[in-house]
């Protein structure tokens, strides 16, 4: 069985028989249209994200099977504000971009806690709220290393359960 990966990163839902998929898939003679469909199928739930996938086919027998990652914690965040991209300067420009509030973290923590390497809710908003830094979102009106502070020190426990 001779396996050939082709890895992407498309729009959910927005896959196209152009660039990288379709000239990957071509020598293989696969139905890349059938499997076009099928990936915006499967990542439709993810449209205007960025979402990596891999198109696994045998070359053999030329079936195929198709997996969806998740999309980033950046991607989710921006998702949640409905903003496009953060800040440009990473974390030493001052502009914020965003403010979050605490059950959106908890949102993106909780869609992400499948792929993540986190134990509890708690550990995921830390995550999440490390992504925020980076992009130039506040959380609650504060800086979000200062709500990170905060859910350490046990402040947020009640909503963090």
């Amino acid at each position: 069985m001779a396996e050939t990966t082709i890895s992407a990163i498309i729009e959910g839902g927005h896959a196209t028989a152009g660039p990288p998929l379709g000239p990957a898939m071509g020598p293989m003679g696969v139905n890349i249209a059938g499997i076009i469909g099928e990936i915006n199928a499967k990542t439709a739930a993810f449209a205007g994200l960025k979402v990596p996938i891999k198109v696994i086919i045998d070359k053999d027998t030329k079936t195929h099977r198709i997996e969806v990652g998740a999309p980033s914690t950046g991607e989710l965040i921006k998702k949640e504000l409905g903003i496009e991209k953060g800040r440009k300067g990473g974390a030493e420009d001052p502009k914020v971009v965003g403010d979050l509030k605490l059950e959106q973290v908890i949102k993106v923590a909780k869609a992400k806690s499948g792929s993540s390497l986190t134990r509890n809710v708690k550990m995921g908003a830390n995550e999440v709220l490390g992504s925020c830094v980076s992009l130039g979102i506040t959380c609650e009106g504060k800086p979000a290393r200062d709500m990170i502070k905060e859910i350490k020190e046990g402040k947020w426990d009640s909503k963090l359960q």
